[in-house]
């Protein structure tokens, strides 16, 4: 269920392909549905098994957790990580965690992959990832919801910095100097920075809420991308202040404070309740904690 494949599982359970299939074989013999069919270049479930794997998952789960120690010595630790968050974080963050994996952690392993949604409990709840950093209004507002009313709430957060965002533009553009106002604003032409491909961002719900609006031409998935269209462009663009500096073309840039008021966008760290007591889980947090302190020290 994990891997989609009887050849990455094998290797995963240190077992050969053939006793793997002849596992399965037998568990479907005794559960009387087939569980996996094979699509395309690897394996898709039934329905019966999309419906049990849950219990199955937190079942294992719990015997793992029984039969292996808590404890975790980062130094003697072999195991990989998964984190999931935009570029612009990662350009922040991973030096940092480069540097304690290489000083504390030397056989552990870590995964970084694109954050591409908003609500990232999904990814986290299918073990897609270990952690998620980024910015999580509605799933933190309705974290604190649920909590209020007393419902379990499944996943944890921690707050790791506040991002400023600016308006960005390239060096000698038509509004790098003087009054830049909210009508010059939206008269622009602009790119947007959307995981998901959304052409609508929070800029954009907060111009709507002053009953304006901007014209989006462009939308990319990178922040990285965006300051090189940015660089090379009379599109504007909106970006964290911090992730400027990290661009390696900074030099070719303008920051402007936007010409209205925007939430304030603070970038947290979430993952599942059922990771919290890991001790590896929990060195792993720590870890982010300490490359956001090295990185926003700078």
């Amino acid at each position: 269920m994990a891997e989609r494949s009887l050849t990455r599982a094998a290797r995963n359970l240190s077992l050969t392909q053939p006793a793997v299939s002849n596992a399965l074989r037998r568990l479907r013999e005794t559960l009387g549905d087939e569980l996996v069919q094979r699509s395309g270049q690897g394996m898709a479930p039934t329905p019966r098994a999309l419906a049990i794997w849950p219990a199955v998952r937190e079942a294992l789960r719990q015997l793992q957790e029984s039969l292996i120690p808590n404890e975790f010595v980062p130094g003697e630790a072999h195991t990989t990580f998964v984190l999931a968050m935009a570029d612009a974080t990662a350009a922040e963050l991973v030096p940092g965690l480069t540097d304690i994996l290489e000083r504390e952690a030397p056989g552990v392993t870590m995964r970084v992959v694109p954050l591409s949604t908003r609500d990232p409990r999904m990814l986290l709840d299918e073990e897609a990832c270990d952690l998620a950093v980024g910015y999580f209004p509605s799933v933190l507002a309705d974290l604190t919801a649920r909590e209020q009313s007393g419902e379990p709430v499944p996943f944890m957060h921690q707050r790791l910095y506040d991002a400023e965002y600016v308006c960005v533009m390239r060096q000698g553009h038509a509004l790098a100097s003087g009054p830049f106002t909210l009508e010059r604003f939206c008269s622009a032409r602009h790119m947007l920075v959307s995981f998901s491909g959304r052409p609508y961002g929070f800029i954009d719900e907060s111009l709507a809420a002053l009953g304006r609006k901007r014209q989006v031409v462009l939308t990319v998935n990178q922040f990285f991308t965006a300051g090189r269209v940015v660089a090379n462009s009379n599109l504007l663009g909106v970006m964290p202040r911090h992730f400027v500096r990290v661009t390696g073309i900074a030099e070719q840039l303008v920051l402007r404070p936007l010409p209205f008021a925007v939430s304030p966008v603070h970038v947290d760290a979430l993952w599942h309740r059922r990771s919290e007591q890991r001790g590896a889980h929990s060195w792993l947090r720590q870890a982010v904690v300490r490359a956001t302190g090295q990185a926003f020290a700078a």
